[in-house]
């Protein structure tokens, strides 16, 4: 098949969706390099990267990205990005009397950030950290190469333990901007009691004057400079206001671009800093609107979450057998995502054999059924030098992913459709007798007899870099692959630079009730009487009915009479 490129444009809109992404980015970062010699991977990365060019005319290499949070989220990074930096501009100064200055100390840097900032300006870190033979090489702008600051970064990896710096999702950036990509919304702040942006009608209104023209500018910009722009993935939170305000963004797209594909993950943490009874009953209202408008608008929607569920009170969050991370930390709970998101997205950012986002789409979005639930095995347990049978073989009675959507699996074999990505058997022994994409086939129908089912088999893993955190078990090796023997006492920890990771999007008669619990903690309250405050920005009460029928609805649509067929509306009233 072709290979050329179909590129993708990516929105992230809040913070949580920012932490998530600037994971997934520096995955992407981890996987470049710019040596001639070497073959291209197997990902296609000018799917999501741009190629550009500075004032002083050096090549720059930046996402496709718009990121969009409050006021207060960078900390230490600028808005306009440094690869573009022309100087101040003083040509509109033209005030003679005096002037107060008032100098206020900015953010500190961590350990990362601070070493960041001296390879960029083609500094050496430490003459202890590299052999003689392996000096750090400089680009024509003075600069380290991408391939230099990876590999001078992985040496120093021991050092950065980030879990109590990171403040925000710039904290662990090591990618540059371009300067079209931040968008700061100074309409709300990100800290504070005051100026919060907490409830859907608040962002819905966002979406207008000098926000829309803003948008629509780095859109346009974006977007025409592609050849065979395939369509946007959107990461929208969905517990605060950002969840208003990717409604009216997907609706500008899905208006705006018709025909592209528009993927949106609703973006959930574990847990907020601070929850109180009524703030998470914002956070319920939130995801229940967030998810009906997106969802109306967007080829695919799917929430991602580590939480056990979507309503207020949900079960313990996910746990994985060979990670510990700390659930309540957005720096750890994002990575994860992040993870399982790179082997969600590969299928169609490969550079042969890629998957377009509406086929993706069509796939699973029959009959209406927009709304998709994901899963994870993250990583992928495979011993090393072992084969992909004899690891499928482990996990005869269970499969071995675990819920993303905080949706489980109803266990019972029914399946409207689902795609299913390995990603990561690099250097394995995936087959004996059989192709890998039979054996998985064959794994994957032993739960799924009659359900359709698409495959991608990825040998690339996900390569990871510093500032990633090391939240695997010891019984990793390296390469993310189970090894023997434990480590040996006194011995350093072990340090994991790639996993492979599983990953299954599903649309299935399991959605039926996970919606429908998320319609009824949204239904027993009045509103009005309850939380008066949420309306009044909008939506009007007759719209927030109207998003709940529709919620209803939709869960009906997963509904299953034995093969998936929709019931019609009297059996509806009769089951109520």
């Amino acid at each position: 098949m072709s290979s050329f490129c179909r590129e993708v444009i990516t929105l992230q809109l809040g913070h949580y969706s920012n932490f998530a992404g600037t994971h997934w980015w520096n995955l992407q970062d981890a996987s470049l390099s710019y040596d001639p010699e070497t073959l291209p991977g197997e990902i296609q990365s000018d799917v999501v990267f741009r190629e550009g060019q500075t004032l002083g005319g050096h090549v720059t290499y930046t996402p496709r990205l718009i990121a969009m949070d409050l006021k207060g989220s960078l900390r230490t990074l600028r808005q306009e990005g440094s690869l573009y930096d022309a100087g101040k501009d003083t040509s509109a100064v033209t005030w003679d009397g005096s002037i107060m200055m008032h100098e206020q100390s900015p953010p500190a840097k961590n350990s990362f950030l601070e070493d960041l900032d001296k390879l960029d300006k083609g500094e050496i870190l430490a003459q202890a950290d590299f052999p003689s033979s392996s000096q750090p090489q400089c680009s024509a702008a003075g600069a380290l190469s991408v391939d230099t600051v990876n590999s001078h970064l992985a040496r120093v990896q021991k050092s950065y333990r980030l879990e109590g710096s990171v403040k925000v999702w710039s904290d662990f950036l090591r990618i540059h901007l371009h300067p079209r990509t931040i968008s700061v919304i100074h309409q709300y702040n990100h800290d504070g009691e005051a100026h919060r942006l907490e409830a859907f009608g608040q962002g819905e209104s966002l979406l207008q004057g000098s926000v829309l023209e803003e948008l629509e500018d780095r859109l346009h910009f974006f977007v025409e400079e592609c050849d065979y722009l395939q369509g946007f993935q959107v990461l929208c939170d969905l517990a605060d206001g950002f969840a208003g305000l990717g409604s009216k963004v997907t609706e500008l797209l899905h208006d705006s671009y018709g025909g592209r594909g528009i993927l949106t993950w609703g973006m959930l943490p574990v847990s907020h800093p601070d929850s109180t009874p009524v703030k998470d009953l914002y956070r319920l209202l939130n995801c229940t609107l967030g998810m009906v408008h997106m969802a109306s608008h967007s080829s695919l929607f799917c929430p991602l979450t580590l939480r056990g569920g979507l309503g207020r009170r949900p079960s313990s969050p996910m746990t994985f057998t060979h990670l510990s991370y700390d659930p309540s930390l957005w720096y750890h709970s994002s990575s994860v995502l992040a993870l399982a998101l790179d082997t969600l997205t590969a299928p169609y950012r490969l550079r042969n054999n890629s998957v377009p986002m509406w086929q993706l789409a069509d796939d699973l979005a029959v009959s209406g059924r927009k709304v998709v639930a994901a899963y994870g095995a993250v990583p992928f347990p495979m011993m090393h030098g072992s084969s992909l049978p004899d690891a499928l073989s482990t996990y005869t009675d269970v499969l071995p992913w675990r819920p993303l959507s905080g949706c489980a699996e109803a266990g019972d074999g029914r399946c409207y459709g689902q795609w299913a990505t390995l990603k990561g058997f690099e250097g394995q022994k995936l087959i004996r007798l059989h192709s890998g994409e039979d054996v998985l086939a064959s794994y994957i129908r032993s739960f799924y007899p009659s359900a359709p089912l698409a495959l991608q088999l990825v040998s690339t893993p996900s390569k990871l870099a510093p500032p990633f955190p090391q939240i695997f078990s010891q019984s990793l090796g390296a390469q993310g692959f189970l090894e023997g023997q434990p480590p040996l006492p006194g011995s350093p920890p072990r340090v994991v630079s790639s996993v492979p990771v599983m990953t299954s999007l599903q649309s299935g008669p399991a959605l039926d009730p996970w919606l429908s619990e998320l319609h009824r903690g949204a239904s027993t309250f009045d509103i009005r009487r309850v939380a008066p405050s949420f309306l009044s920005q909008g939506p009007e009460v007759t719209d927030y009915q109207e998003a709940l029928e529709q919620l209803r609805l939709l869960a009906r649509c997963y509904r299953d009479d034995s093969r998936g067929v929709m019931r019609s509306s009297s059996e509806e009233e009769d089951d109520d």
